[in-house]
């Protein structure tokens, strides 16, 4: 599992509610996210797309995606230095993946609720 729902666990005292809301907007965000990085990359946007990173970062931090969060603080700060721009489409594109598949992981978590927390 890529995921890790310990912060989620700790952040919602436990609440189902809350924590099937924090997961779906999650998921959409997430979303959004990619397709706007994509934008952001292709039109040379990299100060954008750098800020944008950063609030992409609080999303993963909150499923646990670590590894993840680490790379988006990388290209945040790249971006604004406008430093190591040929590493920019490799996070994005981890970005999307590790998202894409943190979405079906947590859509387990979602039906099984009772067992996660």
């Amino acid at each position: 599992m890529e995921i890790d729902l310990s912060y989620l666990r700790e952040m919602s005292g436990g609440n189902k509610e809350l924590i099937l809301e924090m997961i779906s907007i999650f998921a959409s965000q997430v979303k959004d996210f990619g397709v706007e990085m994509d934008q952001l990359l292709e039109s040379g946007q990299y100060e954008t797309l750098g800020k944008l990173a950063h609030k992409a970062k609080s999303s993963v931090s909150i499923m646990g995606l670590n590894d993840l969060a680490k790379s988006l603080k990388d290209l945040e700060n790249s971006a604004a230095e406008r430093k190591n721009i040929d590493s920019y489409g490799r996070i994005v594109d981890s970005f999307k993946k590790t998202t894409e598949e943190a979405i079906k992981e947590l859509e387990i978590v979602t039906q099984n609720l009772d067992l996660y927390f």
